[in-house]
């Protein structure tokens, strides 16, 4: 079976690699520049999108800021994998928060703001602190924006009013003014359901994050009410889009309640650990989800860890054997995700003491929270 992934990244290369085994031929379409490519070397294996649909089975995405032009011809094919409201659901705030009201999801409460008098009224509604992110093309701390207290109203509207009217700017841009929610961590789940409806989800994991920026997910699998309530909201969620695939959302957790962050229709960097962490890694079960195969089975099979390497073009552990290291053969610039370690143990307290001993090889400055992680991570399990 022949599967085009839309994105030539990363994502597309590690379902290519997962795909291999099961006879799942994955090729990739770069929405920027119309190639059909090898997700592994990237080689060119034609070009334009008509030709890339009529060369596949099944059509899927590895990220959802995909012209919806492009989605949708697609979904005329009567190929794609989640649907093309599912992927621009995941690439729209506005769309997002919508859906979480629709599906009875707990989220941070929020105006839509278009003009200043929105911005004064988002004030006046939610009060301070907010924050604020745009709708359209914001990830990885981009296009975010923060209000406290005493803070100069009209230079904040100064502010998101030139990045709204800037030209590049794509129609339906606005700004997410939510109440800024006092949080104790992040936590993620990845879920898989089928075509059929079934449904499985991983075990949850915590996050670190740097500068907006994923750096560390640690599996929680002791975590069994949190667990329990974030399964039945990602199912909610995934049943309201009638969703196929995997997809992943991210949460607060307040003293024991979530409230969902973001939701994201694809699989996640917070899922990464799954290569090594279970039997079925999210990558192979996507594959499955939107091919019609039998899901894989989700069960946690070693404490994990998963490190984000960002803009480093090598990192020192030739010789340290618990640590495997997954690049993404991009070229390294500050902050670029170009690759990512996972770390296994045999039981959590074993796995802080190996995130403890790899900090001690790896860089401060390009591997931030690993040392503190680990402590906390060994603190909990005294």
């Amino acid at each position: 079976m022949n599967i085009l992934v839309l994105g030539a990244g990363q994502l597309a290369r590690m379902m290519a690699l997962a795909g291999a085994p099961l006879n799942l031929i994955v090729s990739a379409y770069d929405v920027r520049s119309g190639d059909i490519v090898h997700p592994l070397t990237l080689q060119p294996l034609g070009h334009g999108l008509n030709t890339a649909i009529a060369g596949a089975d099944i059509i899927t995405a590895e990220f959802e800021h995909i012209p919806a032009d492009i989605l949708h011809q697609c979904e005329q094919s009567g190929k794609l994998r989640p649907s093309a409201q599912a992927i621009l659901t995941g690439g729209d705030r506005q769309i997002e928060k919508a859906l979480l009201m629709q599906a009875g999801v707990a989220n941070a409460p929020y105006r839509v703001v278009y003009t200043q008098a929105d911005l004064e009224k988002a004030v006046d509604a939610l009060g301070a602190p907010l924050v604020l992110k745009s709708t359209l093309d914001g990830y990885d701390g981009k296009g975010q924006w923060r209000y406290r207290d005493g803070d100069d109203l009209h230079a904040l509207w100064a502010e998101l009013d030139a990045f709204l009217s800037a030209p590049e700017q794509r129609d339906g841009q606005a700004i997410i003014a939510e109440a800024m929610i006092p949080f104790d961590r992040e936590v993620s789940l990845i879920g898989v359901r089928g075509a059929n409806g079934e449904f499985a989800s991983y075990s949850l994991t915590q996050n670190h994050h740097h500068d907006g920026i994923l750096t560390l997910s640690v599996v929680r699998p002791d975590e069994d009410a949190l667990q329990t309530q974030a399964a039945d909201m990602l199912e909610k969620i995934a049943s309201a889009l009638n969703y196929v695939g995997v997809l992943a959302v991210e949460f607060f957790d307040v003293d024991g309640s979530l409230l969902v962050n973001e939701i994201a229709p694809r699989v996640h960097n917070s899922g990464h650990w799954t290569q090594q962490g279970s039997a079925c890694c999210q990558f192979e079960n996507h594959l499955r989800a939107v091919s019609g195969l039998p899901l894989g089975p989700t069960d946690l099979i070693q404490p994990t860890a998963m490190i984000n390497i960002l803009g480093q073009g090598s990192v020192p552990l030739a010789t340290y054997r618990d640590a495997h290291v997954h690049w993404y053969n991009k070229t390294p610039r500050p902050g670029r995700k170009v690759g990512h370690i996972n770390v296994t143990a045999t039981s959590n307290a074993a796995l802080a003491t190996k995130l403890a001993s790899l900090a001690s090889y790896l860089p401060d400055d390009a591997f931030h929270g690993l040392k503190s992680a680990a402590l906390a991570l060994a603190a909990q399990t005294d």
